[in-house]
C-alpha cells in the first residue's frame, strides 16, 4: 500500500489530530523506513505539525491567525462562500498543504510531542481530503 486517501470530516474551524489515522497507514505497511508524504487535497484547509501535548498551542495559533486574517475583511473581494471564504484560502497559503515525516522502526519518527493536524479554515463542516505517499 505505497498511497492511501483518507476522508476526515470535520466540525469546522479548528484542528483535528490525524496522527493516529497516518500512523496505522503506516504500520499495516509495513515499512520499516522511509518517508511518509502528507498532502491534504484542498485550499482552505492545511496539515500542519504542531505541539500534541497542550491544546492551547494550537488555540493560541487560531487566537493569532483570526487576527492576522480576519472574516470578513473588506480588502477581500473572493467571497462566494461567505467571509471565511477568502480567509481561509490565506490561512492556507501562510501554512501548509503537505508534509515529510520520516518513518522509523515502522512508525512515524515524530518528537515526544509532535503531532499531526489538520486545521480546518472554513466554519462550517467539510470533509477533507488526504493522501498519503509511503516512500
Amino acid at each position: 500500500m505505497p498511497q492511501k486517501t483518507i476522508s476526515i470530516s470535520t466540525q469546522g474551524r479548528g484542528t483535528y489530530d490525524i496522527s493516529a489515522d497516518i500512523n496505522k497507514i503506516v504500520r499495516l505497511s509495513n515499512m520499516q523506513t522511509g518517508l511518509c508524504h502528507i498532502f491534504i487535497q484542498h485550499t482552505s484547509a492545511s496539515i500542519i505539525l504542531c505541539e500534541n501535548a497542550d491544546p492551547t498551542v494550537r488555540s493560541d495559533l487560531e487566537t493569532f491567525m483570526v487576527q492576522l486574517v480576519p472574516d470578513g475583511d473588506p480588502m477581500f473581494r473572493h467571497i462566494d462562500e461567505g467571509p471565511d471564504d477568502m480567509p481561509a484560502h490565506v490561512r492556507n497559503i501562510l501554512t501548509q498543504s503537505e508534509l515529510t515525516i520520516p518513518v522509523v522502526n515502522g512508525q512515524l519518527g515524530l518528537g515526544t510531542w509532535q503531532g499531526i493536524y489538520l486545521w480546518e479554515h472554513r466554519t462550517h463542516a467539510h470533509h477533507r481530503h488526504i493522501t498519503i505517499t509511503l516512500l
